[in-house]
């Protein structure tokens, strides 16, 4: 561990600077209440068969700091160099409380940056608007932060002896697998890994990642909800790491997300609203469940509104809130169709019921309905990504389904002009870069429902004038006149694509 010149900061801050291991953390059902411990890894409640959150018995000492105090400490831990808590574990005390220094794992995770649209991209939009940048983790997407989480627990069992030789597993759409795979080959080799992947349904950038890091890879017919149906039944009768978003560990480092957008903006929340899009629906629980949690121990005063996205071709949690009456809703899975928010694609999101259990939750302390859900085309998703990349972003197609959510609600009067929104662009543009492709060349799939736009499309132009006989090849370079012909052939060509104006007068 670095030393630390402790005279530099505050006398009020100093005992809580560097985060102390404590905590009473206990595995609780969703559904029957019932509590377990954290010795052993652990994903529904083994009497009834629910999900779980990870709960602190202890967390009244959190509320003992004053939530001032709490804003300066974390403000003041930016400047430690302990590795341990450069990224999401800055706030150890709301995530893995009873994980030593020394088994978190720091893989360059979290503290990804939030860049304000331009004036043309806010017009556009309708409203003043950040997108936040998961694509610049680790592994370039927000999977980093929940897998930081879960791997850094594991590392600690296996410390502790607890657990030896794990097999981590996950079901992926491409980026829990890339995620997984990476920070489990941080700790071989007493962690190994295995994913499951939809055949023919990841991005070729996707796929290189876990096959990159070294994990066994599986492909398999279906989709995404087919490859969770066998991981969970491998979970279940053999000795595995689940790491999906089942895994309750995955959600709490998931929840940094929350604490980095509150700290960002000086922990003030008044007025801002969060869009993400929801997959497995372990983001929109984490980020719902994060800012509880600091409004929980007074660091914010206020919840901000948030709003989930989902494509009409994958949506039933859409679906479900359609119906305005709690008793009445019902949950029922859908048949997805092809996405462009490919990570999305998901049709039975094992993190429903923690989502409907927290929506109810986060409104009833809002004391107004503050969780609302869009819908958007597979048309808007695409057309939204390439415009907000024309002006400055990387965003995936993701943040174009978030984008495209922010602009519906807007016309549908839930969200206000006065007010800021910070969107989840959930991975780098470049793991989805052949949607771009298809966009560009019109080579889209009927069953996408995407039809280029002129004015978005941009292919690259050859400049070979028919007249210019003599050319460059590789080993075969031109000298003299001949290459002063090209020079000045090609450069006349492209001044005139362009339209340039002679500097000779």
């Amino acid at each position: 561990m670095n030393s630390i010149n402790m005279d530099i900061f505050p006398d009020d801050i100093k005992e809580y600077l560097i985060p102390k291991t404590e905590g009473r953390m206990k595995y609780r059902c969703l559904s029957c209440e019932a509590e377990y411990g954290i010795e052993k890894l652990l994903y529904i409640c083994p009497e009834c068969k629910s999900v779980l959150l990870l709960h602190d018995e202890n967390q009244e000492r959190i509320k003992k700091i004053p939530g001032k105090t709490w804003r300066k400490i974390l403000d003041y831990r930016k400047m430690l160099k302990i590795p341990a808590l450069k990224g999401i574990y800055r706030y150890h005390e709301f995530i893995g409380p009873v994980i030593p220094l020394d088994s978190i794992l720091y893989l360059g995770e979290g503290h990804t940056p939030i860049v304000e649209a331009n004036s043309i991209l806010s017009q556009k939009a309708g409203m003043s608007f950040f997108f936040k940048n998961d694509g610049q983790n680790p592994s370039a997407s927000f999977k980093d932060r929940g897998m930081a989480s879960a791997l850094s627990y594991i590392n600690y069992l296996v410390k502790n002896g607890l657990v030896s030789d794990v097999l981590a597993i996950c079901a992926s759409t491409g980026d829990t697998s890339a995620a997984a795979a990476l920070y489990a080959s941080y700790l071989e080799p007493n962690v190994k890994s295995a994913v499951l992947l939809p055949h023919k349904k990841v991005t070729p950038q996707q796929l290189s990642q876990p096959l990159g890091s070294g994990a066994r890879v599986f492909e398999i017919p279906g989709v995404f909800d087919d490859c969770m149906k066998i991981v969970e039944r491998l979970s279940e009768n053999y000795s595995v790491a689940l790491l999906n978003s089942k895994n309750a560990w995955r959600i709490l480092g998931q929840e940094s997300y929350s604490y980095e957008i509150a700290q960002d903006f000086d922990f003030d929340m008044k007025d801002k609203v969060v869009v993400v899009p929801i997959g497995n629906a372990g983001n929109i629980t984490a980020v719902m469940n994060g800012f509880l949690k600091f409004y929980d121990a007074g660091i914010i005063d206020t919840l901000p509104k948030l709003i989930g996205v989902q494509s009409e071709h994958a949506d039933p949690v859409y679906r479900y809130y359609l119906e305005p009456d709690p008793k009445k809703r019902v949950f029922e899975a859908v048949n997805v169709r092809p996405s462009a928010a490919q990570a999305a694609m998901i049709g039975n999101p094992v993190s429903m019921p923690r989502v409907i259990k927290l929506v109810e939750k986060y409104n009833e302390i809002s004391g107004k309905q503050n969780v609302f859900f869009e819908q958007v085309t597979e048309q808007q998703i695409m057309d939204w990504q390439l415009t907000a990349n024309r002006h400055g972003h990387i965003v995936c197609t993701h943040g174009g389904e978030t984008l495209a959510g922010l602009v519906n609600a807007i016309k549908a009067g839930k969200v206000s002009k006065t007010e800021t929104a910070i969107l989840d662009s959930t991975a780098h543009a470049l793991k989805f870069s052949g949607f771009q492709d298809m966009y560009f060349s019109n080579t889209f799939p009927a069953e996408y429902d995407i039809t280029p736009k002129k004015e978005l499309a941009n292919m690259p132009v050859y400049i070979h004038p028919q007249d210019l006989a003599e050319i460059p090849m590789p080993g075969n370079p031109l000298t003299g006149s001949a290459m002063e012909n090209y020079i000045k052939r090609i450069t006349t060509e492209i001044a005139t694509q362009l339209n340039l104006k002679s500097v000779s007068g």
